[in-house]
């Protein structure tokens, strides 16, 4: 399945795959990142419920920290 990452085409062998599943797979902390999938911004208690489909599209924005 491939879908659109932050404007990057991104394979996945993972047919089905939650959001959050994908987040968790690519190593980043649901606490610091923003989702948005097909335009619409999904808050993160949805992103178990939400099942990625070939060809979706996904912003991932991260908080970072600093001063």
């Amino acid at each position: 399945m491939i879908i659109v990452v932050n404007g990057k085409e991104v394979e996945t062998s993972e047919t089905g795959i939650s959001i959050m599943g994908f987040i968790n797979s690519k190593g980043l902390c649901p606490e610091q990142v923003v989702v948005e999938h097909n335009g619409q911004v999904v808050e993160c208690e949805q992103w178990e419920q939400i099942k990625l489909q070939d060809n979706d599209h996904l912003e991932v924005l991260r908080f970072v920290g600093g001063g």
